[in-house]
């Protein structure tokens, strides 16, 4: 067990708890506090009696799993909650589950009564490695992705590898499409994945979500409200990630950012940004762990929901893309462009 702390962010300094046992140590510390437990229902069906084991009495919110819960009535039907239960600012909130839930309930925590105290305790392999770090919160609207949100840092973050036994393969793709998108940011940790025997061992997953946890905390200390370019290296291949999950709706957000990292590394790759031999080289990376790509036909249709994505600035569609190991670039191109380039390579697929 590990520790990483942020401390030199505007809100809170925030204490991430890494690795197997961390829950068990941790968690039973919050039973003298109010506490509101937020959760969803494939969680709840799995951990029931470990809640009520490790936090005793307590109110809570079990929402439907699924990113369709990640909406704004949820959102009020939260709060609403939160005031029956008589739930105090001082209060802590807990987030007890995968991304969805951990957006969710951080945006509750924000809002309700101007911020209560919040504790992220990711349950899924990419709400360890990402979501749940770093403070960014929110709700989809209206087909926009993350349309209403904060910034908004938990006190505490429990992330524990205990919970990973539980999830299957397709879920454990899904947070090793962010693992890889750290490999293309990080030389260490692209290293790490290039000489792993087997991607999917969860020893190597325990110790490379310490290895990513570190990075996204090292970012999130430089730049925590996204405002100096440094942050954004963290959307590494999530513009077409996020307009490929919200058009065809049938992959997960792991798998759309392994999708979208894939065809956005056509496009660096044909603009001279990025060498052949290392965008082969995380192309492979990425076929281990979805081993297919898909060649969609109307690729070009999906693009314009791009054009609604925050990171785009004058017009143009943002992308942050590999350029070498350890190195990013952020490529702004028209929407015309952008959507030939996109058609070009499911082409070629």
């Amino acid at each position: 067990m590990r520790d990483i702390i942020i401390e030199n962010t505007s809100a809170v300094k925030s204490v991430i708890r890494c690795g197997k046992g961390s829950f068990e140590k941790h968690a039973p510390k919050l039973k003298d506090r109010q506490l509101f437990i937020i959760t969803d229902t494939n969680v709840n069906a799995l951990y029931h009696g470990l809640i009520n084991s490790a936090f005793g009495k307590r109110a809570d919110f079990v929402i439907p799993a699924g990113e369709d819960s990640k909406n704004p009535q949820t959102l009020f039907d939260i709060i609403k909650s939160m005031l029956s239960a008589d739930i105090k600012r001082n209060c802590t909130v807990v987030a007890f589950g995968g991304g969805v839930v951990g957006d969710i309930a951080g945006l509750a925590a924000s809002l309700y009564m101007r911020g209560t105290r919040l504790v992220q305790i990711p349950t899924t392999l990419l709400a360890q490695v990402d979501s749940s770090v770093g403070g960014k919160t929110a709700v989809d609207m209206n087909g926009v992705k993350n349309l209403i949100g904060t910034f908004f840092q938990p006190q505490e973050v429990i992330a524990d590898s205990r919970f990973l036994s539980t999830l299957n393969e397709r879920e454990l793709r899904c947070g090793l499409g962010e693992i890889i998108k750290y490999g293309a940011l990080d030389e260490s940790i692209y290293n790490k994945l290039s000489n792993a025997k087997a991607l999917f061992d969860f020893d190597f997953l325990d110790s490379i979500t310490y290895d990513c946890i570190a990075h996204k905390a090292a970012v999130v200390k430089k730049d925590e409200r996204d405002e100096l370019g440094v942050r954004k290296s963290l959307n590494l291949g999530h513009t077409t990630g996020h307009a490929i999950e919200l058009y065809y709706g049938d992959k997960s957000h792991g798998e759309c950012v392994l999708i979208g990292t894939y065809y956005d590394l056509y496009i660096a790759e044909k603009l001279g940004i990025c060498k052949a031999d290392y965008a082969e080289a995380l192309r492979k990376l990425i076929i281990k762990v979805i081993l297919q790509i898909p060649a969609y036909g109307d690729i070009s249709t999906a693009a314009e929901s791009a054009v609604h994505d925050k990171k785009n600035t004058d017009g143009n569609i943002s992308l942050i893309v590999p350029e070498a190991v350890g190195k990013w670039t952020e490529i702004k191109l028209p929407l015309s462009e952008y959507s030939k380039l996109l058609t070009e390579c499911a082409k070629n697929l």
